[in-house]
Formats: C-alpha cells, sequence, structure tokens
C-alpha cells in the first residue's frame, strides 16, 4: 500500500482532477478484465458528451447536429429504460475527487485494504445510470469522516481514457464557469 502523498501524486499529479459531490462506491470484486463493461463505459460517456456538448469537432459531418443529438438522447433513453429494473446502485453522493487515473473517497463500508473491484460513479445528476471503472485499493486512511480510500483504476482501453477524460474536462469547465458567475448579494 502506498502512503497518501505517493497515491495523490500517481493519481492527481500533472493531470486534470476534479473534486465534486456525487454519489459513489467501491464495490469488492476478484479480478478480471470485462470488455463489454469498457465498452458500456465508453459508450455512456460518449453519448452523455454528445448530449451535453454535441459532437465532436474531429468526427465527420454528416449532417445535422440535431440529429447527432437526438440519437444519442435515443441511446440514452434505451440504456435507462434497459436498466429500469435494477436498483443495486443507489450510491449516496459523497465528497470525491476523480481524475483518468482513479478517485479518493470516503467508504462507509470499506473492503479489506488493497482490494480489487469496481468504482461506481454516476457521471451526471440528472442521469440515473452509473459508470463502473475496475479498480484497486492503493492506499488508504481513516480521519473524522471514515476511511478515506485512494483507488487506481486498471489500464482502460485508450477510448474510454479519452472518454473519461473529456468528461473530466467538462466538469472542470463547468466549475470555472461557475466560479465566474457574478453572485447575488456578493
Amino acid at each position: 500500500m502506498n502512503t497518501r502523498a505517493a497515491a495523490e501524486a500517481l493519481l492527481f499529479g500533472d493531470t486534470l482532477a476534479c473534486e465534486e459531490l456525487r454519489p459513489a462506491a467501491f464495490l469488492p470484486r476478484p479480478r478480471r478484465t470485462d470488455p463489454a463493461l469498457a465498452a458500456s463505459g465508453e459508450a455512456l460517456l460518449r453519448t452523455l458528451a454528445v448530449v451535453e456538448d454535441g459532437p465532436r469537432a474531429e468526427e465527420p459531418d454528416a449532417g445535422d447536429h440535431a440529429l447527432h443529438r437526438i440519437e444519442a438522447k435515443l441511446d440514452l433513453l434505451t440504456t435507462l429504460v434497459a436498466g429500469l429494473g435494477r436498483h443495486d446502485d443507489d450510491d449516496p453522493p459523497c465528497s470525491l475527487r476523480w481524475s483518468a487515473r482513479g478517485a479518493c473517497l470516503v467508504l462507509a463500508d470499506p473492503p479489506a485494504p488493497g482490494s480489487s473491484g469496481l468504482f461506481r460513479v454516476r457521471p451526471a445528476d440528472w442521469l440515473p445510470s452509473a459508470l463502473l471503472l475496475p479498480a484497486t485499493e492503493i492506499a488508504r486512511e481513516t480521519d473524522a469522516e471514515g476511511v478515506r480510500s485512494w483507488l487506481r483504476f486498471d489500464a482502460l482501453p485508450p477510448l474510454l481514457e479519452a472518454a473519461l477524460e473529456r468528461h473530466l474536462f467538462r466538469i472542470h469547465r463547468r466549475a470555472v464557469a461557475e466560479s465566474r458567475r457574478p453572485h447575488p448579494g456578493g
């Protein structure tokens, strides 16, 4: 296990990291690769990006941008309908710091130190679907809030990593825009 400082440097050094309040959890499970998990995570983040920002500049312009957004919304709707029967991911909101390399959060029910499992996070407030990323706990510390755990994501496929980086950049961009807005009475 790493120290807090080593885990911070590994997960958040020289990369974009975001802090937010978001429903998230760490689910321990045996380490195994699941290509479908990566594909569904990438599809969720890419669709979310199209809905929130429109198509990317590097994607070929195959027509109307509104059509791309409608298709993305239909993809999301299909995912939501398929997941209506699942109620296992109603995680409480927690203070979360995350990057494309990993995450740090306080766990209410921590697994054994050094466990491997899935980091589960709801990537948008309006979207009930969760993003699942394979991760391993690399450090932990007990403080007044509980057990703070640093989770390093397993090697992600390049397209999923790029989609995650783009998602985190959008979160960062919104936070910067919010901080620049004039607040009433201030």
